[in-house]
């Protein structure tokens, strides 16, 4: 668990500080999901040579992640954003992983990033009480989709290349 959550949040260190091309205020690929949803995937591995990873070490991972993004990249505030978006990209994720197989990961990885987007968005116009905001959700879901598809594909190929 400690090497998956230095993973992800080293990624996501990594990622903040790269600009995306777009003109939609936290656009980002979300790469870091990729390992949330390799440790989401992996505990349904059947090898008895290795311990497993439970749903909620996924979760685990991906809550030290968002802390450790927040208080590294000094972005604190984006912390509640990314929380929101987290949690209901995870409980969208975990719920769906009951009904895909290890072949279909980047699905999850798709609607992880679309529900991903709607959390942060709710959060944004609950802080801010600007409802305008959700103005941008149509950009950022179409950019979810993209993009959770991309790392669901990088979950499901490293889950392959291990197992």
């Amino acid at each position: 668990m400690a090497a998956l959550t230095a993973a992800a949040s080293i990624v996501f260190i990594i990622e903040a500080q790269i600009p995306l091309p777009v003109p939609v205020p936290g656009a980002k690929l979300g790469l870091a999901n990729a390992v949330t949803l390799f440790a989401l995937f992996f505990g349904s591995v059947k090898d008895r040579r290795e311990e497993r990873l439970t749903a909620a070490d996924a979760l685990i991972i991906l809550i030290c992640r968002i802390v450790i993004g927040a208080v590294f990249t000094g972005r604190i505030i984006a912390f509640i954003y990314s929380l929101a978006g987290g949690l209901l990209a995870f409980a969208g994720m975990a719920v769906l992983r009951r009904f895909v197989s290890n072949k279909q990961i980047w699905v999850c990885g798709a609607v992880g990033a679309m529900l991903h987007n709607i959390g942060q968005i709710a959060a944004a116009v609950l802080v801010t009480r600007t409802p305008a905001i959700a103005a941008y959700l149509p950009v950022l879901i179409v950019a979810g989709i993209v993009t959770g598809v991309i790392t669901g594909l990088i979950a499901q190929f490293t889950l392959e290349r291990i197992h």
